[in-house]
C-alpha cells in the first residue's frame, strides 16, 4: 500500500499552500495498492516534532476501502474526527520553531472503525489496535518563512 501527494515526494517540503502561512488547505492525496481485505481506512496527520505531545493535524476514519485519495481542498470520504487544535478538518503545518517532519499516515482496516463521530488521534488510535492490516506513510517537512516579528526567515529553505 501507498500514499503519495502530487504536491511533493515523500521527504520533501511541503508547499506553502498547505501550511498556516499559505491557504491551509490539504494536499491531494492518492491511495494506491490498498489490500483486497480491507473493510475501510484510517488516515491521520501528524507532527512527531511538536514540543508537548505528537501534534495531530488531521483525523480521518471510516474511509472506504476502495477510496482512490483525497482531492486538493476537499473533505474526505469518511469522518473527520478531532484535531489536537480541536477543530475538525485540516490544520495546515504551523510549527513554532525550527522545522519539523509532517507524517500522512494511511492505514488500512479489516473493520469500520464504531466510534463516536469527536474522536481524536488517542481515541482512534486505541480502538484501531489489532485491526491494521497495512500502514502506508508520506513524510513532508516544513519551517515557517516568517518569524512572530514578521521578518523573512532567512534560515529557512525556500
Amino acid at each position: 500500500m501507498q500514499i503519495i501527494s502530487p504536491a511533493f515526494r515523500n521527504g520533501e517540503r511541503i508547499p506553502l499552500e498547505y501550511t498556516c502561512e499559505g491557504a491551509s488547505i490539504n494536499p491531494e492525496l492518492q491511495f494506491l495498492d490498498v489490500p483486497e481485505n480491507a473493510q475501510s481506512l484510517v488516515l491521520l496527520f501528524e507532527d512527531p516534532d511538536a514540543p508537548t505531545k505528537i501534534w495531530a493535524h488531521w483525523v480521518v476514519f471510516n474511509m472506504s476501502a476502495d477510496c482512490k485519495g483525497i482531492s486538493k481542498n476537499s473533505e474526505p470520504d469518511g469522518i473527520e474526527g478531532i484535531s489536537s487544535g480541536g477543530t475538525l478538518g485540516y490544520e495546515g503545518p504551523c510549527p513554532p520553531a525550527g522545522e519539523h517532519h509532517y507524517i500522512f499516515r494511511l492505514f488500512a482496516l479489516d473493520n469500520k472503525p464504531a466510534i463516536p463521530e469527536e474522536s481524536d488521534r488517542r481515541m482512534l488510535l486505541n480502538y484501531i489496535k489489532g485491526h491494521v492490516i497495512e500502514e502506508a506513510t508520506l513524510i513532508g517537512t516544513y519551517e515557517r518563512q516568517k518569524t512572530k516579528a514578521g521578518a523573512v526567515n532567512r534560515n529557512s529553505k525556500q
